[in-house]
Parts: C-alpha cells; sequence; structure tokens
C-alpha cells in the first residue's frame, strides 16, 4: 500500500500520542492543534483523526482536505463530530464505540447497589456519629431496563445479569437482539413505557441524536415505578432535565445516578446538587487510568485494517447519529 498521510488534531504533547509508533513506518503523521500546522499536509491527507477537538476546528481542517478516505473520533459520541459537509460525504466516519462501555455499565451498577444498599444512609450516620440499623435491598431479583440497547447496554446486561438480575431493554431496531441471551425482553419503537413501566432500574444508554433528544419527558417519567432509579450514562439531553427535576423533587421517583448533563460543567447552584436523592458524577464514569490510551489503541488497530484493506471496525450511521 501506499504511504499514508494522518493528520491528528490533538494537544501536541498528549501522552496518547506516543502510541502512533505503533503505525506503518510509511505513515506520515501530522499532529496539532491550529490550522495552520496543517496547511502543507491537509491537500495530501488520507485519514483524519480528531482527539477531543473543537467541531469548528475539526470543520475548517476536514474542508481543507479533498483526498480523504476516512476520518475517525476518539470519543464514542459524534454530536461534536457531525456536521453537514462530513454527513454528505462519502468519507466513512468510525468512533470509539465500545471502548469505555465496560466502566459505565460498572457505573450503573454502582447505582444500582448506591439506592439499595443505601450509601447515603450509610455516609450519613457515620458522619453523624450514630448507630441505627436499617434495612437493605439486593439487586437480585430486580429488573433492569435499558434504553438504546447498544456496546453499553450489552456491558450493563452481562454485570446484571452475574447479580441476578432480569434485563428488559428498548432500541430503534429491536430484531438484532432477538436472540441475545442476556436479554429477557426487547421493545422496539413505541414501547419505551411499557418498558420503564416494569425497571426497577432504567439505564439511559442512547446517544444524542434528534429522535432521541427529549425521548425521556414527563410521560415516560411518569410511567416509572416510584421506586425506580434512573441512571444516566449515555446522553444528558436524552431526558428531559426539568421534568427529572420535577420527579426527583417530588419523590415520583427514588432517585438518579447521574454522569452527564444538559450543561457540563454543570453550574453552580443547579438543582442536582442540592437534592438529596441524587448520586451526580461530573461525567467522569469512564475516565478510568489510561482511558485515552484506550482510545488511541482501539484506533491504531482500526488504521492497521485500513493499511491492509480490511473493513473499519465501528463505522457510524452519519445519517442517524451513531
Amino acid at each position: 500500500m501506499n504511504p499514508v498521510t494522518l493528520l491528528v488534531l490533538s494537544k501536541p504533547h498528549a501522552s496518547y500520542l506516543r502510541l502512533l509508533e505503533q503505525l506503518p513506518d510509511s505513515t506520515h503523521i501530522v499532529v496539532g492543534n491550529q490550522l495552520e500546522m496543517f496547511e502543507n499536509a491537509a491537500p495530501k491527507a488520507d485519514v483524519l483523526l480528531n482527539c477531543f477537538s473543537p467541531l469548528r476546528l475539526f470543520r475548517d481542517l476536514f474542508l481543507r482536505c479533498p483526498n480523504l478516505n476516512w476520518v475517525h473520533s476518539f470519543s464514542a459520541g459524534v454530536e461534536n463530530t457531525l456536521f453537514p459537509e462530513l454527513i454528505a460525504s462519502p468519507v466513512p466516519l468510525t468512533n470509539a464505540r465500545g471502548v469505555f462501555s465496560r466502566s459505565l455499565a460498572e457505573f450503573a451498577i454502582a447505582g444500582a447497589l448506591f439506592f439499595d444498599k443505601k450509601i447515603a444512609d450509610m455516609r450519613r450516620q457515620q458522619a453523624e456519629s450514630r448507630w441505627v440499623n436499617m434495612d437493605v435491598d439486593e439487586l437480585h431479583g430486580k429488573t433492569m431496563g435499558i434504553v438504546s440497547y447498544g456496546s453499553i447496554g450489552h456491558a450493563c446486561a452481562r454485570l446484571a445479569k452475574a447479580f441476578g438480575m432480569k434485563v428488559v431493554a428498548s432500541r430503534r431496531r429491536p430484531e438484532l437482539s432477538s436472540s441475545d441471551p442476556l436479554v429477557d425482553r426487547i421493545y422496539g419503537p413505541g414501547q419505551l413505557r411499557d418498558m420503564l413501566a416494569i425497571s426497577d432500574f432504567v439505564v439511559i444508554a442512547s446517544p444524542i441524536t434528534p429522535e432521541t433528544r427529549g425521548m425521556v419527558g414527563p410521560e415516560e417519567l411518569a410511567a416509572m415505578k416510584p421506586s425506580a432509579v434512573l441512571i444516566n450514562v449515555g446522553r444528558g439531553p436524552v431526558v428531559v432535565e426539568s421534568a427529572l427535576i420535577d420527579a426527583l423533587s417530588n419523590h415520583r421517583i427514588r432517585g438518579a445516578a447521574l454522569d452527564v448533563f444538559d450543561v457540563e460543567p454543570l453550574p453552580a447552584g443547579h438543582p442536582f446538587y442540592s437534592l438529596d436523592n441524587v448520586l451526580l458524577s461530573p461525567h467522569s464514569a469512564d475516565h478510568t487510568p489510561g482511558w485515552t490510551d484506550q482510545s488511541m489503541v482501539f484506533f491504531v488497530e482500526n488504521f492497521h485494517r485500513y493499511a491492509s484493506g480490511q473493513p473499519l471496525d465501528n463505522i457510524v450511521d452519519k445519517h442517524a447519529g451513531y
């Protein structure tokens, strides 16, 4: 194969860049975080890797690369990667879908345990030097409902089954999971509220697309059990935040464990900070040691597929948004 020119939109001294040494010696790599740093290489670029750079910069560089064969997003979500020209182009886009699923699934289980084992009550008693016996619950026998069953949902289901839970899930194309042994029942479009009504823990694992934005609103929250907990490891705007605050404030659901929000960082004084039935993570559920290295390892593996003429993994449906 001819030498490949790779443009990497990244902070030039990021530690994960060392893994690019594993690419073929013939690869011409240009790294930068300013448009002028790619001025000479852009016209002949074959591959463009975006490592968390702003959408505007990414778009500007893309438009200066007429010969691209492949674009890769370092993150799993592509809402900050897609723009009209990329969507309309024949250039394939891949992402890091699945790279961070295991850690996000662990957070989902941690959120469920936080409420069933009354961790907040235990910590409160400890801080107050009080000893009062309490009854706790167990996950065994409970139902986890997963909204948008993909790689994150699959990882959640695997852990839930290890705890003896029942797993139900919804997805746009339910036939893709009809034979999944981890799922006890799969729900399709128009059946979300039916699934929510039987779930003890509702895990939101959805990307943000025009179809998923606001998908869980007042009616969906009203369909949930009063004893249910909502856990969001997908994207904040999938849930109507004002409706969730209202449901939590009035105890229409038991609680929520949240890793993602409408606005990040969450502004000071936001109601989520003061609600005692919320477990709040600063969008850090997948920030494990070496998490950026994991994403780069996936890219390097995909690059070797590209270089050898094999099909790329994780091709994004640019029109669907995931």
